[in-house]
Parts: structure tokens; sequence; C-alpha cells
């Protein structure tokens, strides 16, 4: 999987209200310890726990849904990128990876 094409399953994640469809995208991109951090959230430490706060942000979310701006650099492990979530907020993002997974995200709001 490339980089873009990681970076859109990692959108997927957030996109997905079923506990356990959310939790096998996890598997398939994100490292078993995988950190987490955004203005909201200080280090979310693996799967459970990422998963458990996107639940939440459901709640607040209603239908609105996370897409990818654009992928505005990549270099060795890591990527910075931009998202939207519906109309009504924006964000950067860097990951970073480990082989074929992500093994950090840090989140930004605009």
């Amino acid at each position: 999987m490339n980089t873009d094409d990681l970076i859109l399953k990692y959108i997927d994640i957030w996109n997905e209200r079923d506990r356990a469809a959310r939790d096998a995208l996890m598997t398939a991109v994100l490292t078993d310890d995988s950190l987490y951090s955004d203005p909201d959230y200080a280090g979310l430490r693996g799967h459970a726990e990422l998963s458990e706060a996107i639940g939440r942000a459901h709640g607040k979310f209603g239908d609105l849904r996370f897409t990818l701006g654009t992928v505005i650099s990549a270099h060795h492990d890591r990527a910075l990128f931009t998202w939207r979530l519906g109309t009504v907020a924006t964000g950067y993002d860097v990951v970073e990876f480990r082989g074929d997974r992500i093994s950090g995200i840090i989140g930004f709001f605009v």
C-alpha cells in the first residue's frame, strides 16, 4: 500500500461508525502500539483508546464525514496532509510510518 492509500485508509477509520469494522481497519492500518495526539487528546495509545475516542467523536459530529485534502509532503517515514470534516472543520495531520502501517499521528485543528 502506498503512502496516499494508507492515509486514505486512516481517514476511513475516522468515518467508520461500526466498532468492529473500525477495529478491523485499525488492525490493517495502525501498529498495535500506535500513538495518537491532537488538541483534544494527548497520548492515546493503541487501537482501543483511539477507537473509543472516535466513537465519542461521532456523537459530536453527527453525519459529518472526514475527507482527505492534500498530501502536502512525504519523506522517509513521515507524511503531512490536510483533512476536512464536512464544511465545519479543517486540519493537518503528521503521520509516522513503521513498515507498512502508521505508528503515530499528530493532529492539528485550523
